[in-house]
């Protein structure tokens, strides 16, 4: 049989060989075995049901979802040699009927149908006439209720099988299912102690990205311009979306295409073509675009909005690199997306059951965007892959620059406050009770007499309510299902709250940010720009960007200072120091910004050694010791990390900067301090090796026990390195 398949898999399809999987299904159905596949968009289900409809007598039934689905399948058959044909809305009741005529006669391999299609006893009368030896069901999941897009015509589909005069082969086919769909599947299609296969959910080459807080706008504009080669499709929630960003696209010049459900028929079918064709390379759609096109080319998938479950999205997602080519996966996160799809599920949901399961898949898509976890670990885990490696190389949380940053006393401070609050409110009351809130439902539930109110104020509300996400997705946290989630405590938060656990999260590396008095920042730049100008160099060439920040931000008054600006070289500061230190010299005094001369250290501890002056700028409240400088001092006196850490409410990662940035500018900062003997050694050796303009591959490649502070000592102390 298998040479066979072959032979069929060779002529009409031109591979020598099947894919993972695809051996062992077509296998079975050849057998005259029941068989439900869970493999991957992308791994070739189609061909499982296709090659042993050309070695079956008579014409094998597809059920399929989609009129889109059913013309893709049937030209790529046609094409290849394979006569087949659909029955769905779009023909008349004569073309239907001769359509069923033909196929009698043997005219058709494989007949497409719509599974609303089975409802009609008509229609399968009209079907019993037919030879038919397997029923392959297209998108299984759709059967069940827990699935993710229930289609209450597909529990037509083994009623009508059973009133066939002779019972077929039945395939089932689905590229998401969870355990509770799988066994859902099997029951409702009545499938006969089927071979069950499931080929694993990993598609290696997709890059996975979570991206929360981007400008959703500015980011697909940039994202498009950077990859106006590549083709890409872009999922939003609405209509309204897709319309608003196919404008916004078209007008900026690029090859855009729209698909929803607003669209006429043939506005979709002419949109779907071009996009097929290559005569459009973005195509801007809402869920009901894609299912079972075979478009091997698509670079990337972006998510505008949050998808309502996993199974949406990873089906969704796979529709990139169907080739096998490395594409990327994009999520782009907002909580207002969440609010949108809540109130979707509730005009579309009627049963009280099912509503409640969604709003859990809802959840696990919000833990998804949150998660400091492996993203390819959550999305197999979830699908139930046991073993799963904790990480893959080729997702946001695996490649950023990130550090685990313990958030413990953070976390402590939310736990507390949401038992103090009889965990029985949601996310945005707690975080407004935290952040010292006086808005009308705090005051007047008395929660501003808590011991936990405005205990993070330094926190944003948002900030708040994202690290309780964190924390939910990390397990720690428990939300009820339902429109209005309340948050509860899970027994690893107790551990928290008792001292016996840690809680860490992933936080990216602080970049410079933007003066918000800009004022320096451009005049520097008009000056670099007359500098390039009478150099004819590109302003770059004078000075970065990120240079010319630097110096607005501590105001390098003398070459000695100057020099320590990232960016600023002997060559450089001969060249361009003086005009730079002389343009600063007079904005400082134009907007009556002061030298502050103090001497931070204790004169009679240590002798003659003065400490570099501190800049600051007058503010209207007072003048303020710069953030690393409180730090040094506190240091100084001979508190440690961590109590530096609880004493301000800072986080790990800023009081370690805090330290080295001292070092960086001359401080007295003995370095042994935080790197022991034992592991100074091990750490050069490793940089020996492997350099150290990155930190991440050297963390990798040392003990765990061995934490970034100690490397960037090690780097600071052997190489004079400074660690942005």
């Amino acid at each position: 049989m298998l040479c066979e398949a072959q032979e069929k898999l060779k002529k009409h399809f031109g591979y020598d060989n099947f894919r993972k999987g695809q051996e062992n299904v077509i296998e079975s159905i050849t057998r005259g075995i029941d068989t439900f596949a869970i493999m991957p968009t992308g791994a070739g289900k189609s061909l499982c049901y296709q090659i042993p409809a050309l070695m079956f007598e008579g014409v094998t039934l597809v059920i399929s979802p989609l009129i889109s689905l059913m013309k893709d399948q049937v030209d790529t058959l046609n094409s290849v040699g394979i006569a087949a044909a659909y029955i769905n809305s779009s023909l008349s009741a004569s073309e239907v009927s001769e359509r069923i005529d033909q196929a009698s006669k043997g005219e058709f391999k494989l007949l497409y149908v719509a599974p609303e299609r089975l409802e009609s006893e008509v229609f399968c009368s009209m079907l019993n006439r037919l030879t038919i030896p397997l029923v392959a069901v297209d998108e299984a999941h759709c059967v069940s209720q827990w699935g993710h897009n229930f289609r209450p015509s597909y529990s037509a589909i083994s009623s009508f099988i059973k009133r066939l005069t002779k019972t077929p082969i039945v395939a089932a086919f689905t590229a998401t299912a969870t355990q509770v769909v799988k066994e859902d599947v099997i029951k409702l299609l009545k499938l006969r102690t089927p071979d069950v296969y499931v080929t694993g959910f990993n598609r290696e080459n997709l890059n996975f990205n979570v991206i929360r807080g981007e400008n959703k706008r500015d980011f697909v504009l940039k994202y498009v311009e950077d990859n106006k080669d590549s083709v890409g499709i872009i999922y939003t929630a609405t209509r309204k979306e897709s319309e608003n960003l196919y404008e916004l696209l078209r007008k900026k010049g690029y090859k855009a295409g729209k698909y929803h459900a607003g669209l006429s028929d043939e506005e979709r079918r002419e949109n779907q073509e071009k996009f097929l064709y290559d005569d459009i390379s973005i195509i801007i759609a809402t869920n009901a675009f894609g299912m079972g096109i075979d478009k091997s080319n698509v670079r990337y998938v972006i998510h505008y909005n949050l998808p309502k479950s996993m199974e949406s999205y990873y089906q969704e997602a796979g529709r990139a690199g169907r080739d096998g080519e490395p594409s990327e996966c994009i999520l782009l996160f907002s909580a207002a997306d969440v609010l949108l799809q809540k109130f979707l599920m509730e005009q579309s949901v009627d049963s009280p059951e099912r509503k409640l399961n969604e709003y859990k898949k809802l959840q696990a898509m919000v833990d998804y965007s949150h998660t400091s976890r492996c993203l390819r670990q959550y999305i197999l885990e979830y699908f139930g892959e046991e073993n799963v490696q904790d990480k893959c190389d080729n997702c946001s949380t695996c490649n950023d620059e990130s550090e685990l940053v313990d958030i413990t006393i953070e976390a402590q401070k939310i736990f507390s406050c949401i038992f103090r609050m009889k965990e029985r409110y949601g996310t945005s009351l707690i975080a407004e009770v935290l952040r010292g809130s006086k808005n009308k439902k705090v005051l007047d539930l008395g929660f501003d007499k808590l011991s936990t109110y405005g205990i993070i104020k330094q926190y944003t509300v948002k900030e708040i309510r994202d690290l309780i996400n964190v924390l939910t997705a990390e397990d720690y946290l428990l939300l009820s299902e339902g429109q209005f989630p309340v948050v509860r405590l899970k027994d690893k938060a107790v551990a928290v709250l008792k001292n016996k656990e840690k809680v860490y999260q992933k936080i990216e590396k602080k970049k410079t940010k933007a003066i918000k008095d800009s004022g320096l920042f451009e005049i520097l730049r008009a000056l670099r720009k007359e500098i390039s100008e009478r150099e004819k160099v590109p302003p770059y060439i004078v000075f970065t960007d990120s240079t010319l920040r630097e110096m607005s931000e501590y105001f390098p008054v003398d070459e000695k200072e100057m020099i320590n600006i990232k960016g600023v070289g002997e060559s450089k500061l001969n060249k361009y120091g003086g005009e730079f230190i002389e343009a600063i010299k007079n904005y400082m005094k134009e907007n009556n910004i002061e030298l502050k001369s103090e001497i931070l250290y204790n004169e009679e501890t240590y002798g003659d050694e003065k400490v570099e002056c501190a800049i600051m700028q007058e503010s209207e409240e007072n003048d303020k010791v710069p953030s690393h400088v409180i730090t040094y001092n506190m240091y100084k006196q001979g508190k440690t990390i961590e109590e530096i850490i609880s004493e301000r409410e800072l986080k790990s990662v800023t009081v370690q900067d805090h330290i080295l940035k001292c070092a960086y500018e001359g401080f007295d900062v003995n370095l042994d301090d935080f790197i022991p003997k034992d592991h100074e050694a091990l750490i050069v050796e490793v940089i020996e090796k492997i350099g150290a303009s990155k930190l991440k591959p050297i963390k990798d490649a040392l003990p765990k026990a061995i934490d970034y502070l100690a490397i960037k000592v090690a780097i600071f102390k052997h190489y004079n390195n400074k660690i942005s």
